[in-house]
């Protein structure tokens, strides 16, 4: 194969995670191996910084700080959620493309993010561009179709079943009898955050914390909500509880969702605990039930990243770039579990396309008949994505993270109005 020399360019998109950034360190790492890259730049908050050539020489930065997005959460080089809407917007970006001679483009991000990517590498094929473009799995949703797992998913599910501890700690303190503690989880349209509290459970002690799981997956009624937390109370001195936000009816609606939508016309979720507080409240009177919404604080927790997940952000970051080296494009980089007993994982690639816009949603299989807790199958698939821990530098206390100095790219184009 021919080979084809010139600049790479990557970009984040859509909610951070602990190791995102990882994924670009990879990214950075791998590209300053082959001499047919000429320059690395990074794209500020992911198309935007496209259509308005908000570039940075990623190469300038230090090694110290390509290695300090090791561990840094949320989006070193900025993220969005706007949607190429119009054909002008397309057009545009070729035009950054070609003006800063980008032939390697990699977009770390979730499903529609490989939607975006997918239709940038069509337009240039169509324009007769040579461009390799790859995609980069990234939710901690885990919903991502084609890959076993998701990096940002395993860190996620370490700092929910730590908080899950923790805050039992002190519900069994307080608790009589007749203390309910809700614990709201991300999840748009999967259960595998919520799924994943599970795990805060000792082998030896299945009653232990938290005592109810509600998930998307399984539909979700008031009645057999108050008879769960009943039977809970009647044996325990406090009932635990996870809910994934995207928790739905028997009809398939949201039982908490927003009027206001985002740019891909998703319906802004959050409130599914809140729901449930309520429900305790009006059914069970006497008994207390207290609320803690994790929010963005269960995606930004590198203090309690998984090693496992961090490493293979990273392996993502680099798998993206040797593909595109050896020809591949219109591709995602897949995680692939080992069928040894013995946990492995290796990268694969997946044609963009079955990836863009579609869901992988939790095995029902997985789930016990009581719908509010997971099987052995669900363990022996998400307890090694959490193993290890992240060694974070500290400075007076606090962890330091990294701090990149961004030196921007020079504009070769006139403004653009988004």
């Amino acid at each position: 194969m021919t080979e084809l020399v010139g600049n790479v360019l990557v970009g984040q998109s859509g909610g951070p995670t602990s190791v995102i950034n990882a994924s670009v360190a990879g990214v950075v790492t791998e590209a300053l191996n082959h001499a047919c890259i000429e320059e690395v730049y990074g794209t500020l908050n992911g198309v935007l910084g496209i259509l308005q050539e908000d570039l940075i020489d990623l190469a300038s930065e230090s090694q110290q700080a390509i290695r300090a997005l090791r561990h840094t959460p949320g989006a070193a080089l900025g993220t969005c959620r706007y949607k190429l809407k119009k054909q002008q917007d397309f057009d545009r970006v070729l035009e950054v493309f070609k003006a800063h001679n980008i032939r390697y483009f990699f977009y770390a991000g979730g499903n529609d993010s490989q939607d975006t990517a997918d239709k940038i590498s069509k337009l240039a094929q169509q324009q007769g561009y040579e461009l390799r473009v790859i995609g980069i799995p990234k939710t901690i949703d885990n919903d991502l179709p084609t890959t076993d797992h998701c990096p940002g998913y395993g860190s996620v599910v370490k700092y929910l079943c730590t908080t899950v501890r923790e805050v039992s700690c002190d519900n069994q303190a307080m608790g009589q009898g007749d203390l309910v503690q809700i614990i709201e989880v991300m999840g748009r349209s999967a259960g595998w955050i919520a799924a994943g509290a599970s795990l805060a459970k000792r082998r030896d002690h299945p009653n232990d914390p938290p005592h109810l799981i509600y998930l998307p997956e399984v539909a979700f009624t008031t009645e057999k909500f108050v008879a769960d937390v009943k039977r809970v109370l009647a044996r325990e001195k406090f009932c635990s509880i996870v809910v994934g936000e995207g928790l739905v009816d028997a009809d398939g609606n949201y039982i908490s969702a927003g009027a206001k939508t985002d740019a891909f016309g998703h319906a802004q979720l959050g409130g599914a605990g809140s729901y449930l507080q309520g429900l305790v409240e009006q059914h069970l009177p006497g008994t207390k039930a207290r609320l803690v919404t994790l929010g963005m604080a269960q995606r930004a927790a590198a203090h309690c990243s998984s090693k496992a997940d961090n490493d293979e952000a990273f392996l993502a970051g680099q798998a993206a770039v040797k593909a595109a080296i050896d020809g591949e494009t219109d591709k995602m980089v897949t995680l692939v579990r080992g069928d040894t007993d013995h946990y492995t994982c290796e990268t694969g690639l997946a044609p963009l396309a079955e990836i863009a816009n579609g869901v992988k949603k939790l095995p029902k299989e997985w789930v016990n008949e009581d719908g509010v807790s997971m099987n052995f199958q669900f363990l022996r698939y998400a307890q090694p994505l959490i193993q290890g821990e992240v060694a974070l530098p500290y400075e007076n206390g606090l962890p330091t993270f990294a701090h990149l100095d961004k030196v921007r790219a020079d504009k070769l184009l006139g403004p653009y109005e988004v």
